[in-house]
């Protein structure tokens, strides 16, 4: 279609030679088929080239589409940008309680519990960020072995882990 302007613009080129004209395509339609919304022409200031006519074509407005797709955008980058700083926050909590019992002179093993039950809040936040796909999931997974691999090394620098034996192959 931008063809047939521009062959049209050509052919008014020796007609109207102090003439700019302007097309204005419909761009809602798909771009196979645009059709020629409106077409104005304006006066060109002349400065060494005579015969030569301005042809612009350009798009009106957004499609509709993109108009709702933008909107969809940013309701989207608002609810994950809140779960994400969900995800943030409990972990944070988390890992503050854990450097806290590290610090702590003689700590009781007991005392982890607490942090245990935040690390679980953690990993349901972490789980649910991943499920509505805010997180990818090896984000999340990776996220969760960081808390448990921090919470395994306060266990064993206050000597609370114990490494369970590999079990025994059964021999055939």
């Amino acid at each position: 279609m931008a063809a047939a302007v521009l062959s049209c613009c050509s052919a008014l080129t020796s007609r109207l030679n102090n003439l700019s004209i302007t097309a204005t395509t419909s761009s809602s339609l798909p771009s196979q088929s645009k059709s020629i919304r409106c077409l104005s022409m304006r006066p060109v200031e002349w400065s060494v080239r005579r015969s030569s006519v301005v042809c612009e074509a350009a798009p009106g407005r957004k499609a509709d589409s993109a108009v709702k797709r933008a909107r969809q955008a940013e309701k989207r980058r608002v609810y994950n940008k809140a779960r994400k700083s969900e995800v943030r926050t409990r972990m944070r909590k988390v890992l503050e309680a854990l450097d806290d019992l590290r610090k702590k002179q003689e700590p009781q093993p007991e005392e982890v519990l607490p942090v245990e039950k935040l690390i679980a809040e953690a990993y349901s936040v972490i789980d649910k960020a991943v499920k509505v796909g805010t997180l990818h999931r090896n984000t999340g997974a990776r996220r969760k072995s960081r808390l448990a691999r921090t919470k395994k090394a306060v266990e064993v620098h206050h000597g609370w882990y114990t490494s369970s034996p590999a079990p025994a192959a059964v021999a055939s």
